[in-house]
């Protein structure tokens, strides 16, 4: 089953690809590695959400903003080679959660853009992450989680 045909069975299609909120590029092809700019999770309209874990978003909330910025990774990979098969391996992702302070449910937030990454990809989705918490994010998002990609060249 390919990536698309995994989205499609789970009821999701990629999202357009935001444009860049500042001076630098969604994706960067470097050799046989992709480089994927931070994204953060979007609602049905399309823009970021924001707030703060712990605060004014649960835990279950920015476990589905997570999921979100996987879909928007995945979005800009496809832009980015044409065929999200081409895919060989998920190697490192970033998830930053915007957090109060004594937070500790990171990783359980980050985990949404982690499976939906097993999901769509089966193996080459599995992966090494950090998921960490900030004191803030651009546009203040919940989350933003970043990856690095091994590709067909």
């Amino acid at each position: 089953m390919s990536p698309y045909d995994r989205l499609a069975a789970m009821g999701l299609e990629l999202p357009p690809v935001r444009k860049a909120a500042g001076a630098y590029v969604p994706a960067r092809l470097a050799g046989g590695l992709m480089f994927l700019s931070g994204r953060g999770g979007a609602g049905a309209d399309g823009k970021v959400v924001s707030g703060r874990v712990g605060e004014t978003v649960s835990t279950a909330e920015a476990h589905e903003h997570a999921r979100s910025a996987g879909l928007q990774l995945l979005a800009a990979a496809h832009v980015e080679l044409g065929d999200l098969a081409r895919i060989k391996a998920v190697v490192k992702l970033l998830g930053m959660v915007n957090a109060v302070p004594g937070y500790r449910e990171h990783p359980k937030v980050i985990d949404g853009c982690s499976e939906l990454f097993l999901s769509v990809l089966g193996e080459a989705g599995r992966h090494a992450r950090s998921a960490v918490g900030v004191g803030s994010l651009p546009h203040d998002m919940t989350v933003e989680v970043e990856a690095i990609l091994l590709v067909d060249a």
